[in-house]
């Protein structure tokens, strides 16, 4: 019964700390296990000797198992057990993970035997667990638990004696022969009482005597004086010499009380370096002959007593307080006071009152100003720097604090660095590092350098953005700068943007206005120069990765990845409150000097985006060949209009090719200045004198974007391009025409030779370009060409007397002139490919109808590239209009004009044909509106014709009310129906059309017969079928829509449509085909379903009366006629070919044909019969249209 309440006793204290979680966390039959070993161990124990075992629990072994290394102790209860053992094994780099330490009260035999528990001696047991460490290293760290424990042991037998040593000497120092005042000697005497009066852990005691070796005096300890840790044999001591006593420093020798720290850290309680407390003894000449040196730890309490409260330090904070001038109740005294409270312990303790003064005065300058400030003091006895740092508390933070510490142990070579830090309500935070550095560093401090460093580091991103903006700004306007923005930049901007990038950054935030407005910018990644940037800046959203990554890879940029960052900035801001950053790494196909291409390369990025550059390959010549937004604009419109003559070559080809060689195209440019730049006339700089700068600039340009492996064979011409700036204008053109024909010769491309040579030749053919032309000090949208037709190369034929093409992003147009004097009107054209074609084939058909008048024929027509995606008719209305007023002002603005009957050329147009002022349009579409609307922008440019300009507008005559060409043509269809003895104006007769009731000769035409049965008609937006229409109720129907102002089919009545027809947009993918639809337009049984193009092409091919073509296109060619015969391929997918047989009978008026009312027998897709055309042989039997 004994044993077992023992036992019980035992478990009972075991267990009374274990935390419920701690004992949750393992199973029962672990904690009996463990329970049960750990009495075993308690069995035996000598006295006044620890017992220590270190093992890897194991369930075989032990009855228990856990991934640990566990160490158990008994030995006799003393203080510092616990804390010591922990430290132990925090230097080993172990984190403890479990333990328990009960302190039972125990008997033992003389043998050390285990007698009973509850009553006799306290026993500290401890059961400690740690990392599972490897069985090679448990003999080990026994070790170093046995030798702290030893040291343990050691200065808890002595702690009484040393501190009985302390209050003797306090006793005999009234005594002692001493080189200090009375008062000095009583607060040595009352520091040493307060240290023993438990503020000050006693750790080890020694006496040194200073004895003469040679030379030399030296500090020699003295046998038998050694206490707790210092109570070992003196064999590994060695003498030091007299110059590290306190007495021997400079301004040291009324230090007879040495408090310092040691270059040894406790093994016992805590892991700092000891405590030093030392007094000297002094002979009757005041001259230190003994050392009394007491080593510890001062105690929390004596950390926590305020300056006044501890002897010497008291005396200093009077001294300090007293030198400082400041009143005890005024500001600055109280706070100085607090200064001083705050400071380490360790500080006060060792600092001198100078050194004092010196580091709490330096607190007090910087409080309320949120700087940082460093103070240096070095230990008198060279062991060890400590450093104060003070620095903003918003700035203190684990990186600054490593940064700091990493500065400081670099700067002072040290090995070991000890670090606390107060953080309190002052706004400073406060940070005392003790460095200590390796053995015989030679350590030369610049403490101003450190400080400046110091700043640096502590002064965080924001700080220095707030710098640069006042240094880039000026105060003021930096400073509200930064009270907008700094704030408000989120964290990964911080991270990722230095504060000049920034500063650029926010530049061109400020200048963002309106939603459209944007900001960007080409640079080099401060952090990587190899490494290209493009960024982005605008209001509200980000732009989408879909819309802005084409532009860029059309300028020559690969993205490879994008940084977003989104500002949310003060509601008040005028462009709003949110901004987005977009950041793209960007790679280019060469090397790219930003500073010779950034500015150009972003001005076009802001067109392009803006939309008044368009976004193609040909961009990719900002890098290639250095080009501006406008020099590449000029390339471009070369590009469109020479696809528009029928160049065989497609746009991307010509990209690729210009692209291939930048020094053409670069030259190219250049000729094109010679050509046209007014400033180019002389190449002069304004004096008379050569331009000897833009000869230099011309010829770096050239070179910059040579190949290297050509650079040196293309020297010589390169200098003769710039030689030639400072000569005349045709000089300039020599030069550069030599030296495009010696390139040349270096294109091994038989086609992209030729796409070259005809850029040459069209620039050459070119007369005049408003390319140069500004308004508002900014040019125009626009770039219009006048052409030589004559020498445009492989120009097809017929070739007009002169041609202007107008291109911009939104429209392109083309006027063609057979004469100096001629009239004709403007097409509105649908056709984005071949435009020109289609004005070709309407100018040859005015040439015949201005026959018998003075002027010949001329047209133009234009195509509206960016129509309204999702706009209704007035948005499509409106975006024409205005691409119409572009146009006109494209044609006027090369145009000569006739001021008081003398002929004035346009301004900033170089000429190279003589005066040409006539120019005449007239509108065929939309009628009166578009014509007033010529004649405004006429009258806006001053334009000698005035209202004459257009004819056709609301002071002239009106081409829809009076349908003159409408009635012309309907002559010959009653013609044509009297030939089959048939009367269109008295009986019904069916019919299919081309157009719609809004267009002049389609509206008029059927509206001149009350009996047409129109089965179907299209237009570019619409189909209508109608398969058995009623005559009189669809007259009236048409006729209201041609009243109706820009009526489409859209607008007819749906009620009136017979039965299987319907009305159809041009843009569905298939339309239904109804039995009546199939029977009226002979369209083969089974057919259920057509595209338009095939529905379309079905109307033009069906058996009815009449096909009247009031739109714009060639449907219906010859057999025997190739695609260029009629004009472009726009209407391929519906042309049908009009040859077919005719049984004719001969007559004095030539062949008549046979059997018409009948179904004609054909060769081809039957097609309605044009009775005005004759054959070339009379006689024919065969009648081929």
């Amino acid at each position: 019964m004994g044993k077992d309440a023992d036992y019980c006793r035992y478990a009972e204290r075991l267990f009374d700390r274990v935390s419920a979680d701690d004992l949750a966390a393992r199973a029962s039959v672990d904690w009996l296990a463990i329970a049960a070993n750990l009495y075993a161990f308690l069995q035996s124990r000598k006295a006044g000797a620890p017992v220590v075992r270190v093992f890897n629990p194991d369930s075989a072994r032990d009855g228990w198992f856990a991934p640990c290394t566990t160490i158990e102790i008994v030995n006799d209860d003393m203080p510092f057990l616990v804390d010591t053992v922990t430290l132990v094994m925090t230097k080993a780099g172990l984190s403890v993970q479990m333990l328990m330490h009960p302190v039972p009260m125990v008997t033992r035999d003389g043998r050390g035997k285990l007698t009973g528990v509850g009553k006799g001696n306290a026993e500290s047991i401890i059961h400690l667990e740690v990392e599972r460490q490897p069985e090679q290293s448990l003999k080990q760290m026994r070790q170093a638990v046995v030798s702290a424990l030893d040291d343990v042991r050691v200065s808890v037998e002595d702690w009484s004696t040393m501190r009985n040593k302390m209050l003797q000497i306090a006793d005999e120092l009234p005594r002692r022969n001493m080189p200090i005042d009375a008062a000095q000697r009583e607060e040595i005497e009352a520091f040493l009482r307060w240290a023993a009066d438990n503020h000050f852990t006693f750790l080890g005691y020694r006496e040194y005597r200073v004895v003469r070796q040679g030379k030399a005096e030296v500090l020699v300890a003295v046998d038998g004086s050694g206490l707790g840790l210092l109570r070992g044999d003196l064999r590994n001591t060695s003498p030091r010499s007299t110059v590290a006593l306190a007495a021997n420093q400079p301004g040291g020798a009324s230090e007879a009380l040495i408090l310092t720290k040691t270059n040894s850290r406790a093994t016992v309680h805590r892991s700092g370096y000891m405590d030093y407390i030392g007094v000297l003894v002094y002979d009757k000449n005041g001259k230190p002959v003994v050392e009394q040196r007491f080593l510890g730890l001062y105690t929390s309490s004596a950390y926590n007593r305020r300056p006044w409260d501890i002897p010497v330090v008291r005396q200093r904070h009077e001294e300090v307080m007293a030198r400082s001038g400041f009143g005890p109740n005024s500001h600055n005294g109280k706070a100085l006071r607090h200064i001083i409270e705050t400071l380490p312990r360790d500080e006060l303790f060792q600092s001198s009152a100078d050194q004092l003064f010196r580091t709490s005065m330096g607190v007090v300058g910087l409080q309320d100003r949120g700087r940082s400030k460093l103070f240096l003091r070095r230990d008198r006895y060279g062991r060890f720097f400590s450093a104060l740092a003070y620095i903003p508390r918003d700035r203190f933070n684990t990186d600054v604090r490593t940064r700091i510490e990493a500065l400081l142990t670099e700067a002072l070579h040290g090995e070991r660095v000890d670090m606390t830090f107060h953080v309190g309500e002052s706004s400073l935070a406060q940070m005392h590092m003790v460095i200590r550095p390796k053995q015989g560093a030679d350590v030369d401090v610049d403490v101003a350098a450190l400080e400046t460093e110091l700043t640096r580091i502590v002064r965080n991103w924001r700080d220095e953005l707030r710098d640069e903006l006042i240094a880039a700004h000026g105060e003021e306007a930096g400073m509200q700068l930064a009270a907008r923005y700094v704030a408000n930049l989120p964290a990964s901007y911080v991270e990722a943007v230095t504060p000049a990038g920034a500063v650029a950054d926010l530049r061109q935030i400020e200048r963002l206005q309106g939603s459209h407005d944007l900001e960007q910018r080409l640079y080099r990644d401060p952090a990587d120069p190899d490494a290209l940037r493009f960024k982005l800046m605008r209001n509200g959203d980000a732009i989408h990765l879909s819309d802005a990554l084409p532009m860029m890879e059309n300028m020559g940029l690969r993205v490879l990845a994008e940084h977003p960052y989104k500002l949310d900035l003060d509601e008040g801001r005028p462009g709003g409150s949110i901004v987005n950053i977009q950041d793209f790494e960007v790679r280019t196909a060469a090397d790219v000097d930003i500073a010779a291409v950034g500015p150009a390369f972003e001005e076009a990025f802001e067109h392009i985006w803006a939309g008044t550059a368009e976004s193609d390959g040909f961009n990719r010549l900002l890098l290639t060949a250095r080009l501006s937004w406008r020099e590449i604009a000029m390339l471009r419109g070369y590009c469109k209009y020479l696809l528009q003559t029928g160049a065989p070559f497609s746009q991307a080809y010509m990209e690729t090719t210009l692209n291939r060689y930048p020094l053409i195209a670069r030259l190219l440019v250049e000729l094109f200045e010679s050509r046209f730049d007014p400033a180019h006339s002389a190449g002069k700089d304004g004096t008379g004198s050569i331009d000897e700068a833009a000869r230099e600039k011309l010829r770096l340009e050239l070179e910059a974007i040579t190949p290297e492996a050509t650079r040196k064979s293309a020297g010589t011409l390169i200098e003769e391009v710039a030689y030639a700036r400072g000569l005349d204008r045709d000089a300039q053109i020599d030069a550069c025409m030599d030296a495009l024909a010696i390139l040349l010769e270096n294109v091994a491309s038989l086609d992209e030779d030729r796409i070259l040579r005809s850029y040459i030749g069209t620039i050459n053919a070119t007369l005049r370009t408003s390319y140069y032309q500004l308004h508002d000090g900014r040019p125009r949208e626009y770039i219009s060409f006048k052409f030589d037709a004559a020498k445009v190369p492989d120009l097809p034929k017929p070739r007009p007397y002169r041609e202007i093409f107008v291109y911009a992003p939104r429209i392109e147009g083309v006027h063609l002139r057979f004469g100096p004097v001629a009239r004709g009107g403007l097409r509105w054209s649908d056709r984005r490919e071949d435009f020109r074609t289609e004005v070709l084939g309407l100018v040859k058909a005015q040439m015949v109808k201005n026959t018998v008048i003075v002027p010949v024929g001329s047209k133009g027509g234009f195509f509206v590239k960016r129509p309204p995606a999702q706009g209704d008719r007035d948005a499509q209305l409106a975006e024409g209009i205005a691409c119409y007023k572009l146009f006109i002002n494209g044609l006027l603005d090369i145009t000569d004009n006739i001021v008081d009957g003398r002929t004035v050329p346009p301004k900033a147009v170089i000429r190279h044909d003589g005066d040409d002022p006539y120019l005449v349009v007239a509108a065929d579409k939309g009628t009166a509106t578009f014509s007033d609307i010529a004649n405004g922008v006429s009258a806006e440019h001053g334009y000698w014709l005035g209202d004459a300009f257009a004819s056709g507008g609301s002071v002239g005559y009106d081409h829809k009310a009076m349908g003159i060409t409408a009635k012309g043509a309907w002559e010959s269809v009653k013609r044509h129906f009297r030939a089959m003895d048939r009367d269109c104006q008295t009986e019904d007769f069916t019919c299919v059309g081309i157009g719609d009731m809004s267009g002049d000769v389609f509206g008029n035409g059927m509206l001149l017969s009350r009996h047409i049965r129109l089965l179907a008609a299209f237009d570019h937006r619409h189909i209508l079928l109608d398969p058995d229409p009623d005559a009189e109720k669809s007259f009236v129907e048409r006729e209201r829509m041609f009243k109706l102002p820009r009526s489409s089919w859209d607008d007819y009545d749906k009620k009136l449509i017979s039965e299987g027809g319907g009305l159809y947009p041009r843009s569905a993918k298939s339309i239904r085909i109804t039995p009546q639809v199939r029977a009226a337009l002979d369209i083969d049984e089974g057919v259920e379903q057509m595209t338009p193009a095939e529905l379309m092409s079905a109307i033009l091919r069906a058996p009815v009366d009449l096909l009247w073509n009031g739109g714009i296109g060639t449907y219906v060619k010859s057999s025997r006629e190739s695609r260029c015969h009629v004009l472009g391929p726009a209407w391929e997918a519906l042309r049908v070919n009009g040859g077919y047989v005719v049984e004719a009978t001969a007559t004095s008026d030539g062949p008549r044909p046979d059997h018409l009312p009948a179904r004609l027998r054909a060769r081809g897709p039957p097609v309605r019969l044009d009775l005005s055309l004759k054959p070339a042989d009379p006689a024919a039997g065969d009648w081929v249209i």
